[in-house]
């Protein structure tokens, strides 16, 4: 029989907390361990419980990208999905570029929620529909993704082998499969992981695959 998935989730609001209760109360193989409100409260119970997955708000004035920044770093196998009604490029962004794995809003749809969480779990990454719209026309709050990046960072910075990672990343794969993919070694795949994250100053799986969404390099 699979673990259980232990979810924290991070919220202030009761009729969040609740409504998460009630949508993943009925799925047998998930449990809401933890609630707690956003900011250091999320970071000091995610390091006490390691949970699978924190899904949180990204709110001004909370220290939100912080807070995720933090828990990254401190438990870098938990997967982080954002649950929040801000749409714009800044919001997006620093949830991303801190190292958040999936982003929807409380407009969505619950069985969108869900599929954020089930792809969170399974090592993957998961945009609302409504953000991927507006990444996959290449605009965010009327900007261009690329004027995002500290550097206003090209797709020209990457090498050929670089761009093949980019795209396969924003697929869906992970190191592994893309090693096997490319004939190449995973430690070679991290390398160039790591490379192509670094030219683009990008914090996330996330925000690499926002940023391949926003230059054609790939379909949602």
């Amino acid at each position: 029989m699979a673990a259980i998935k232990q979810i924290l989730v991070a919220n202030d609001h009761n009729t969040i907390r609740d409504g998460l209760q009630g949508l993943l109360g009925h799925e047998t193989d998930l449990r809401i361990a933890a609630c707690v409100a956003c900011g250091p409260d999320a970071v000091r119970a995610a390091g006490a419980m390691h949970p699978d997955l924190v899904i949180t708000d990204i709110v001004a004035g909370t220290n939100g990208a912080e807070s995720i920044a933090q828990i990254k770093r401190d438990n870098p196998e938990v997967r982080i999905l954002v649950l929040t009604c801000h749409t714009d490029d800044a919001h997006l962004f620093a949830a991303l570029n801190a190292g958040a794995d999936g982003y929807v809003l409380k407009s969505d749809t619950e069985q969108e929620l869900l599929a954020a969480v089930r792809s969170l779990l399974a090592g993957k990454i998961f945009l609302s529909p409504a953000i991927c719209d507006r990444v996959v026309d290449g605009y965010l709050g009327n900007r261009s993704l690329r004027t995002q990046t500290p550097r206003a960072a090209t797709i020209d910075l990457l090498t050929k082998r670089e761009r093949e990672v980019l795209k396969l990343i924003a697929a869906g794969h992970r190191t592994r499969d893309i090693a096997d993919l490319l004939a190449l070694s995973p430690k070679t795949i991290e390398k160039h992981r790591g490379n192509l994250m670094c030219k683009l100053e990008l914090g996330s799986t996330a925000a690499a695959t926002a940023y391949a969404f926003a230059n054609g390099l790939v379909q949602p």
